[in-house]
């Protein structure tokens, strides 16, 4: 099967006579959204999403993105641009938000927004999110019982509000960040199985508290090329907080970024999640599942999740980069009726930087594993 993410498309609408000079970097002459995105009135970028996921069907939204930079910063950056090739690329902005809505052709949809924001040189962090709408999709559980050994499909469809917030506290002047992350979600999941829709389909609340660690020396905030990035949060979903479901989540993630020689980087990203069920029945969505290109999200679920990833990339000149990539992951069960599942997939993929200024670059994925292929258009590195 072929899948096809989503794809980040840019307006036609931008390129007007008037400003097409503007979508030429003045440093090497390529086609470059920087100008645009600094210098427009509200520093606002019109994102047309196109989606051909067959799991949910074809369909498409609009997303804006919006860099709230003070006339000082941009002049910063700027400068910065035309003094040096990556300059203005590790200046990250104080403050940028996001709005948007997609829907596809199965009745699936959500708007969306969130924002991220910054105080005293980025010592006091603020990052927020949330939307609504309408997710049909199909999990699967692994049953392995005496003779039985068989992938069951489970199809569903997940009304949900979800609210996702955390602030993050710097350590002195070092890269060491400390938080408290809060999600509350309000939900309603029917499935097409008439006796699963009788004991799991209601509405219901799912509300978190948890403790956020992080360190984070990379480079770059869309495209890193050298540094380090460790995250660790610990989640309490309990109804002492309003849940009506009561469960524990760590959640531990990490990236690296090296360089080998001035053209070729080595990136490597592992994810571990530990869930521990406290009630008999939670959500179907509630467990962690192995998150990797070339494999469906929520395929593979599990009580603990490990993946690796690897990726190996060549620089062709500072505008356009290619890169080959392998990951593994592991699903395992806490039960003795589901088995543990391992997955490897790998692919290859093509990055361009689109806006020099801000080191934002975008591109295409190919990823296979042994039970599917996709095609991914992504904004960032992959991981």
């Amino acid at each position: 099967m072929t899948r096809y993410g989503g794809f980040v498309l840019l307006s036609c609408s931008l390129f007007t006579t008037s400003s097409l000079a503007s979508f030429y970097d003045p440093v090497d002459g390529q086609f470059d959204m920087g100008h645009h995105l600094a210098e427009n009135a509200h520093g606002f970028l019109p994102i047309p999403i196109l989606i051909t996921e067959p799991a949910v069907g074809y369909g498409g939204g609009v997303a804006g993105l919006f860099l709230h930079e003070t006339d000082e910063e941009k002049r910063q950056r700027k400068q910065a641009a035309l003094s040096a090739i990556d300059g203005g690329a590790q200046l990250v902005p104080s403050a940028m938000s996001v709005v948007g809505a997609v829907g596809t052709e199965n009745e699936t949809w959500f708007v969306f927004g969130g924002h991220r924001r910054s105080w005293m040189n980025d010592s006091i962090r603020y990052t927020g999110g949330g939307g609504f709408g309408v997710a049909n999709l199909d999990l699967y559980t692994s049953i392995n019982w005496g003779p039985i050994d068989h992938d069951l499909r489970i199809g569903t469809s997940t009304s949900v509000a979800v609210l996702s917030q955390k602030v993050q506290f710097r350590i002195g002047q070092s890269p060491w960040m400390l938080g408290i992350k809060q999600l509350l979600a309000k939900s309603e999941i029917e499935f097409d199985n008439t006796v699963l829709d009788r004991i799991l389909g209601n509405e219901s609340v799912t509300s978190g508290l948890g403790l956020e660690a992080e360190y984070d020396t990379r480079d770059n905030l869309f495209y890193p090329t050298k540094g380090y990035k460790l995250s660790a949060d610990y989640m309490v979903y309990d109804d002492a907080i309003g849940s009506d479901y009561n469960y524990r989540n760590l959640n531990i993630d990490g990236e690296a970024y090296i360089p080998i020689t001035q053209k070729w980087m080595l990136g490597l990203a592992a994810n571990y999640q530990n869930f521990d069920q406290q009630d008999r029945l939670v959500s179907p969505t509630a467990k962690p599942y192995v998150s990797l290109r070339g494999v469906s999200s929520y395929r593979y679920q599990g009580d603990e999740i490990e993946t690796i990833q690897g990726q190996l990339t060549y620089s062709i000149n500072h505008r356009w980069k290619v890169s080959g990539f392998y990951g593994s992951g592991t699903a395992k069960q806490d039960n003795i009726v589901s088995h543990d599942s391992t997955i490897n997939a790998g692919g290859v993929g093509f990055r361009y930087q689109i806006a020099r200024r801000y080191g934002l670059h975008l591109g295409m994925d190919y990823a296979q594993s042994h039970e599917e292929s996709a095609v991914y258009f992504n904004v960032g590195s992959g991981f």
